[in-house]
């Protein structure tokens, strides 16, 4: 039988690296709304780990205002914006 203490040893070391991955991809993606959705999943992942952590306030935190505040915001702001190319 599989050990719960085993399976949370393994989710504290794969979301972090997951955390780090959605980070570097947000960096390296040209394409501004697909690295603001990179942030976002990013944010979520973490807001995960909080949760993990036995911090479900500051995971409802960063779930709420990391993930989808942050997000719309930044979206709003890439649409508000013009392109050189359209300018």
């Amino acid at each position: 039988m599989i050990d719960v203490q085993f399976l949370t040893n393994i989710v504290h070391i794969v979301v972090p690296i997951i955390i780090v991955i959605a980070a570097a991809v947000a960096v390296v993606l040209k394409d501004l709304i697909a690295a603001a959705i990179a942030v976002a999943a990013m944010s979520l992942l973490l807001s995960l780990e909080f949760y993990i952590l036995q911090a479900p306030d500051v995971a409802i935190a960063e779930a709420g205002v990391g993930a989808c505040l942050t997000t719309a915001i930044l979206i709003i702001s890439i649409r508000a914006t013009k392109r050189e190319e359209e300018a």
